[in-house]
């Protein structure tokens, strides 16, 4: 059994062996290590409230939970109801439970709100806060980790997932691949030839030939390293540093300056990985600076007619 599940409900927990099946299954259909934990910590958070065996789960049981946690933000409550209801899903087709009782509750709609970028002197002085570029003897794990985040717009838990052979560093036409949430797979331009040579610095004082880029193990011979590691990492530098970024917002500021740049919301769609046009579209509310751009250009063309 999970051993965090194992810990947190105990073995005779009535969904405790269910929980881990569940969990089980989504790990050998090769879900994102980072849905796997989340769907564990919304479950764990149900399970506590939720007694019954599962083919006794009932409507009256989730609308007492969601009742329960009715003071968080929409989009965490959104995100329980996720779990429970994905959950609730798979013991239908496992012949647990008779009837889905999440068709009896209705949907938790979040507004829309702007992403949050962090100013590039406050990612700056962060990253200046964990070594320089060209360190004199160090392995720069820690400053590639976080600029991989930044210079490429990925997400934290896409950076520690990265392999060595994702990074295609041809002179001229460097890329690499980023694997996204759903088993999806995005090929990223690698632009900024201070990244590109820090990329290349990293992999020859690891003396990495393949495997995970960012290791767990002190020896470097470990697994991936974990989101967690990753984002207690992040959060040592910024107090180091006296900057308040959270680790996801370095994405938002890329997504943000590329956007302040010109380069059109299909371009940085591909790039970031969004399924969704909408989302990308939310960061041109971000700035005026696009639509200023533009409108100083129509007029340029006006009046050289």
């Amino acid at each position: 059994m999970d051993p965090v599940i194992a810990e947190r409900l105990g073995h005779h927990h009535p969904l405790a062996a269910h929980l881990d099946d569940f969990l089980t299954d989504h790990r050998n259909a090769a879900a994102a290590p980072y849905t796997v934990r989340a769907y564990r910590g919304n479950l764990l958070h149900f399970a506590a409230h939720a007694g019954e065996p599962i083919g006794e789960l009932t409507a009256a049981t989730v609308r007492a939970y969601l009742t329960d946690v009715a003071d968080l933000a929409a989009a965490s409550r959104k995100r329980k109801r996720a779990a429970v209801a994905s959950f609730c899903t798979w013991a239908v087709r496992h012949d647990l439970l008779a009837a889905n009782p999440m068709d009896k509750i209705d949907a938790i709609k979040v507004p829309k709100t702007l992403p949050r970028p962090a100013a590039a002197t406050d990612v700056a002085k962060v990253l200046g806060t964990i070594r320089s570029r060209r360190p004199r003897k160090d392995v720069p794990l820690d400053r590639l980790l976080f600029e991989t985040a930044y210079t490429c717009g990925a997400r934290a838990s896409e950076s520690c997932g990265l392999y060595v052979e994702d990074f295609d560093l041809r002179q001229d036409d460097e890329h690499a691949r980023i694997h996204g949430r759903g088993g999806t797979v995005r090929t990223v331009l690698l632009d900024d030839r201070g990244y590109v040579a820090l990329v290349k610095l990293y992999l020859a004082r690891a003396g990495y030939t393949s495997g995970p880029m960012f290791r767990a193990s002190i020896n470097g011979t470990g697994g991936p390293l974990s989101y967690d590691a990753a984002h207690h990492r992040w959060n040592s530098y910024c107090q180091q540093a006296d900057v308040e970024i959270d680790i996801h917002q370095l994405r938002h500021a890329h997504a943000t300056e590329l956007i302040n740049a010109g380069v059109s919301l299909e371009a940085v769609r591909r790039r970031l990985g969004h399924a969704n046009a909408e989302t990308t579209q939310l960061y041109t509310l971000l700035d005026d600076k696009v639509a200023d751009t533009e409108i100083r250009a129509a007029r340029r063309r006006r009046d050289w007619r």
